[in-house]
């Protein structure tokens, strides 16, 4: 999973200093509340309120893991009922021993798994400076992937190095004035009515007051530096293997079974809050609702820190697909894949019985028309696949923002977009956070097909998809900044993607009816 940022842009997205006031903006409607977000409580309150669903629907969460014991996801979790637990034997025959909840393709028979991972092109120019007789090809391509590496590089030591600087200067200056005061905690008045005649004291003052407009804490900046402390010895790392944590043959990309059955982890934060976006528990108090009531997610970590293996994806998509799973939530991507052939055989696989991929653009703010985007449904060229959607992230506000400032989009290869800023749902150890990405507008798009699915079962999934992009909130003649131009030229929203517009739950729900008659 790709998330390489620069600092305010980490910033932003990792720590949500842009909060929005509605902890559940993303379900609420643009008529009634004047928020552009899907109309999912609006759908519940009147076309579903003495409505019978039909179907439960599986979603598989293909991501970092969950923690499936989150009081907010009770009775979400899928369990696999041909398994006996704990047995040690493949019971049903599917290849995966126990995996009663799920499936971990990161972990080993002994409990042991990957957390951290090379990027992908990473990879590709290890793997091409090991060959001894490479082609004219080979060689422009070695040359221009150790031209990005070294660029990368240089880029993650620097910013390492100014958040250990950052560091340093706020303990220091943290620690001037807890002197000071003669206590540890201090409010910004305090600080702000400090009337010194000392140097040391009135600089002091300053630079505290500086780093706390711009909401600078001692969390965010271990963060920080732990994440560009990854990128060191897990992204740009030529010299590591998750492999041999694996223990699989990664040359057999038709290998199947390797993995274990813990589908959660420690750095399970990311998936975690998608399947919350797609089912948490609605109207119990407690934290966020999700969009769906009659759903049942069905985790499968193949995310690491780092880019995400084909085999991997190939494999998870299979699993999802052989194992019932009706949508399958893929909230990845990356810019470079040397076997995207093994992922879309996967993907057709999957496609030809009947289940409905949903996949989120990237945080780029890219023009996927123009750059690569892994997985993808089609090759350059090719025409979309009618199970499958790509879905870009859009604010809570009709207007020139309305699109997220880090989303990739793209008219041919962007399907539709969905509320993907600041979305509030679940994390590990029964917690609740805010973040934002196409990563969040994937399940939000995921989760309104569910809940669509549940009281039309008998719709195919080429005219779910239809329907879904039919009956989106339309914005095609609004014009907006894109992503990549910040406060530069404004472009329509139709031309950023195919259907022109927002998922919209109630809207759906009544073009499925219509249909269905």
């Amino acid at each position: 999973m790709k998330f390489y940022l620069s600092l305010p842009l980490l910033f932003c997205l990792v720590f949500g200093l842009q909060a929005q006031n509605e902890t559940n903006w993303h379900l609420m409607d643009a008529e009634q509340d004047g928020i552009c977000g899907t109309s999912v409580y609006k759908a519940h309150k009147s076309l579903l309120k003495n409505k019978q669903a039909k179907k439960t629907v599986i979603v598989a969460v293909l991501d970092s893991g969950i923690d499936i014991e989150h009081e907010d996801l009770k009775g979400k979790i899928w369990v696999n009922e041909d398994e006996i637990a704990g047995n040690g034997i493949d019971d049903d025959k599917n290849g995966y021993i126990d995996d009663v909840n799920g499936w971990n393709f990161l972990g080993n028979p002994n409990g042991g798994m990957v957390l951290g991972d090379n990027l992908e092109f990473v990879r590709m120019m290890a793997k091409l400076e090991q060959k001894s007789n490479r082609s004219s090809e080979e060689e422009a391509q070695l040359k221009s992937l150790r031209k990005k590496y070294n660029a990368d590089y240089s880029s993650a030591k620097e910013e390492f190095e100014g958040f250990q600087q950052i560091s340093e200067l706020y303990t220091k200056v943290n620690g001037v004035l807890s002197q000071y005061f003669g206590k540890e905690d201090y409010t910004k008045a305090e600080v702000e009515n400090i009337n010194s005649t000392d140097d040391n004291i009135a600089l002091v003052k300053e630079v505290w007051l500086e780093m706390n407009d711009q909401g600078l804490t001692a969390a965010m900046i271990e963060e920080g530096q732990n994440y560009f402390k990854s990128s060191l010895e897990f992204h740009l790392n030529k010299e590591f293997n998750s492999r041999e944590i694996i223990g699989d043959d990664y040359s057999n990309l038709k290998e199947i079974g390797y993995g274990n059955n813990q589908v959660n982890a420690p750095d399970s934060d990311h998936g975690t809050h998608v399947a919350g976006i797609i089912g948490a528990i609605r109207g119990n108090n407690l934290g966020v609702d999700g969009q769906a009531d009659n759903v049942l997610i069905m985790p499968v970590r193949l995310v690491p820190n780092g880019d995400e293996h084909d085999k991997d994806v190939a494999n998870g998509i299979r699993y999802a697909a052989d194992n019932g799973a009706d949508i399958i939530n893929m909230s990845f991507g990356k810019s470079y894949s040397p076997n995207p052939e093994l992922v879309l055989e996967a993907i057709k696989y999957a496609g030809e019985k009947g289940v409905l991929m949903v996949h989120g653009a990237g945080n780029d703010a890219e023009n996927n028309d123009l750059h690569e985007n892994y997985p993808r449904d089609a090759m350059k060229g090719s025409p979309s696949l009618p199970y499958w959607l790509d879905v870009g992230a859009s604010d809570e506000i009709k207007g020139e923002k309305l699109l997220g400032s880090f989303s990739n989009y793209g008219r041919e290869t962007v399907d539709i977009f969905a509320p993907g800023v600041q979305i509030n749902s679940t994390v590990p150890d029964n917690n609740y956070a805010k973040f934002d990405g196409t990563s969040m507008a994937s399940p939000v798009v995921a989760g309104v097909a569910a809940l669509v699915w549940s009281y039309y079962p008998d719709l195919s999934v080429s005219e779910l998809k239809d329907i879904l992009l039919k009956s989106s909130e339309s914005y095609a003649k609004l014009k907006v900044y894109r992503p990549s131009e910040g406060k530069g030229k404004k472009t329509k929203f139709k031309k950023l993607c195919l259907s022109g517009g927002i998922v919209n739950a109630y809207r759906a729900l009544l073009l499925a009816e219509k249909r269905s008659k």
